[in-house]
């Protein structure tokens, strides 16, 4: 069998004041229960409260972050494209650019390379294949999500 073609390590530098990956209109987050209480602990919530006043159940109940009301885009950027939970931001957005449906296709990879600016900066270093295998099942197992809480 062969190797994932990422295995061989992908250059990417997250770009300051970005921001292209959580201001898209119309994107979701989906949260492990890690998540959640990472979240949750960073605001000095209880979860329950936390996932009431910042999250929102999909149409199968999988727990997701809100999104600003006015501009669809994640209620955690800021107006200078800066992320307000950086240091706890879910496992779905440490995984960026490295999503299991932006690596599965030569085509999906070359939009997601269009899109974001970290993949051909000039301050990019190589993410070894290890880490880039471990963000992709992250993001797979945010994906699933959970339901209720607790978890």
């Amino acid at each position: 069998m062969n190797k994932p073609w990422w295995m061989s390590g992908v250059p990417f530098s997250c770009q300051p004041n970005c921001g292209k990956c959580c201001d898209e209109p119309g994107g979701i987050v989906y949260l492990r229960p890690q998540d959640a209480e990472m979240l949750a602990n960073h605001h000095g919530m209880e979860v329950t409260d936390w996932l009431e006043r910042d999250c929102r159940q999909t149409m199968d109940g999988r727990y997701i972050l809100k999104s600003d009301q006015y501009t669809d885009i994640c209620i955690y950027l800021d107006g200078e494209k800066k992320c307000t939970v950086y240091e706890a931001r879910p496992a779905q957005c440490k995984s960026f650019p490295f999503w299991a449906e932006n690596v599965r296709s030569d085509r999906s990879w070359k939009l997601t390379v269009s899109s974001c600016p970290g993949l051909d900066s000039e301050e990019a270093f190589i993410i070894d294949g290890n880490t880039i295998r471990k963000k992709i099942l992250d993001d797979r197992d945010a994906f699933r999500g959970f339901r209720k809480w607790p978890a």
